[in-house]
């Protein structure tokens, strides 16, 4: 009997699956009008699901959160999930790796598209163009003072925290102009082009910063990261682009209410003179106060809101099952689970 495998959700790589798992895998479908508690129920003995070797996980699957409370259902023949996405902060990695399942994401499919939305918002508030958009909309022309407040990317100094794949191609992209780039990671980056100059500490980087650029994934260790302390190291009038996730900036949460006020106040004040967010930390949900600001750019998180990165994303997710059931073991493991 082929070993089955369950998949969530797949947009645009229907073509894929068939020749991917031709002859592998015999694939069943999540039923859509399916809850939660009913899904649970399918993953017990005798359910439709109680015998899947693998799960295609992508997000808005109608099982909700991927969770203890899930990973506990999942039955013993579960060994991989694979996540359609570069980001896995949803899912409960300790829990899987508890019960010996393996975890992969899809880490460069993401790259360029998530790369030219940080390009996007670099351009966007250093320039202005979002302000100036909205005033020609309002039929008003150019906003006024609009020189005053907008500075060419050429010879800035763009940092970068975290270059992994997006956060290199985002050097690729913004070295063209020319920038200056500038980058932190735990460690140097392996094979970083040598216009790519290395900061063990973060804050010596981000007091040379224009625009601080975020790229680091969401995890225990970079929760708030970017907090007041950091942001007043910037320059005066320097620019925060973050599209990684929001909960990387300070929330600085005071009541149930999320509200970004490390970013709010440093608005206000002018310590930073503009911000560039494609990821909120309450999504789908917007601090109206961020509103306030005509001279922000806001993205309702379109970083991978392309139909080639989506198909090519759907591609190696639906490949990492597929090499774990043919050569026992996927390319693409999250680091919590290669230690």
């Amino acid at each position: 009997m082929a070993p089955k495998v369950l998949i969530s959700k797949i947009k645009w790589a229907h073509e894929e699956v068939k020749e991917l798992f031709d002859g592998v895998a015999d694939v069943v479908t999540l039923d859509k009008s399916m809850d939660r508690t009913d899904f649970f129920k399918e993953l017990s003995p005798g359910g439709k699901y109680s015998e899947i070797v693998a799960i295609f996980r992508t997000y808005g699957a109608s099982f909700g959160p991927f969770n203890k409370e899930l990973i506990d259902h999942l039955p013993p023949s579960l060994k991989w999930v694979a996540s359609n996405g570069a980001g896995y902060d949803t899912v409960d990695v300790g829990a899987l790796k508890a019960r010996g399942i393996y975890l992969s994401n899809t880490p460069a499919a993401v790259d360029d598209a998530t790369a030219t939305t940080a390009l996007y918002l670099i351009i966007a508030a250093m320039r202005q163009f979002s302000n100036a958009e909205r005033s020609l909309r309002d039929l008003k022309w150019k906003p006024a003072g609009s020189a005053a407040v907008s500075y060419d990317l050429t010879g800035k100094t763009l940092a970068i925290l975290g270059l992994g794949g997006i956060g290199l191609r985002i050097a690729e992209l913004a070295h063209a102009f020319p920038m200056r780039i500038i980058y932190h990671n735990r460690h140097k980056a392996e094979g970083a082009p040598e216009y790519c100059e290395y900061f063990e500490d973060a804050e010596e980087m981000l007091k040379q910063a224009d625009v601080l650029n975020i790229s680091v994934p969401l995890n225990a260790s970079t929760r708030g990261l970017v907090g007041e302390k950091w942001i007043r190291m910037m320059k005066k009038g320097s620019i925060i682009v973050n599209t990684a996730r929001g909960q990387v900036i300070d929330e600085g949460r005071t009541c149930t209410c999320f509200y970004l006020q490390p970013i709010l106040i440093s608005l206000s004040n002018v310590q930073l003179g503009s911000v560039g967010l494609d990821v909120l930390p309450n999504e789908p949900n917007v601090n109206p106060r961020l509103l306030e600001f005509p001279n922000i750019t806001l993205l309702p998180h379109m970083g991978t809101e392309t139909r080639d990165t989506q198909r090519k994303m759907e591609v190696r997710a639906l490949t990492n099952i597929r090499d774990y059931l043919v050569h026992g073991m996927g390319k693409d493991l999250v680091p919590e689970m290669r230690t």
